[in-house]
C-alpha cells in the first residue's frame, strides 16, 4: 500500500496549489480595478443577483460573516456597495451595488478570458474541472 502521508499522494495539495496559482493570476488583473479576489467574488454575486443579505453571500461564497463583514466594509468605503440594516430585523444586513459597483462589471468583463489564456488546458477541460469541483462541493 502506498504511503498515504506522502505529499504526492494527496488530493488536497494540488487543489491548494491550484487555488493559490489561480488567485495569483487574478491579482494583477484585479489590481487594475483596485479590488481583491474575495471582493471580486462578492461583486460577481451582486452583478448576478443585485441585492443579497450577508448570510446569502456567505452561503454562495462559503465564507462566514466574520470574514465577509470587513470585506464588505472595505467595498463600501470604496463606494462599490451599500450596506443597509433591515428595518424589521437589524441583524439582517442587505448588500447592494452602487452605480460605481455596477459600472465596474464592464471593466471586469475581460478577466475570465484572460485567465483562460493563461491556462495550460482547453476550455472543455476547464469546464470538466469545474464540474468535478462542484460535485466535490455538493453542488
Amino acid at each position: 500500500m502506498e504511503d498515504l502521508l506522502k505529499l504526492e499522494n494527496q488530493i488536497c495539495f494540488p487543489a491548494y496549489a491550484f487555488s493559490r496559482n489561480l488567485t495569483n493570476l487574478y491579482r494583477p488583473l484585479l489590481a487594475k480595478l483596485d479590488i481583491t479576489y474575495p471582493q471580486y467574488l462578492v461583486l460577481m454575486v451582486l452583478w448576478e443577483h443585485k441585492t443579497q443579505t450577508v448570510n446569502q453571500l456567505g452561503e454562495k461564497l462559503y465564507l462566514d460573516t466574520g470574514t465577509l463583514t470587513p470585506l464588505l466594509k472595505r467595498l463600501e468605503q470604496k463606494g462599490l456597495v451599500n450596506r443597509i440594516r433591515g428595518t424589521q430585523d437589524e441583524r439582517i444586513v442587505m448588500i447592494s451595488l452602487t452605480t460605481a459597483g455596477s459600472q465596474l462589471k464592464e471593466e471586469a468583463k475581460h478577466i475570465p478570458m484572460e485567465l483562460v489564456k493563461c491556462a495550460n488546458v482547453s476550455i472543455d477541460e476547464l469546464l470538466q474541472l469545474r464540474t468535478l469541483l462542484n460535485k466535490v462541493l455538493g453542488k
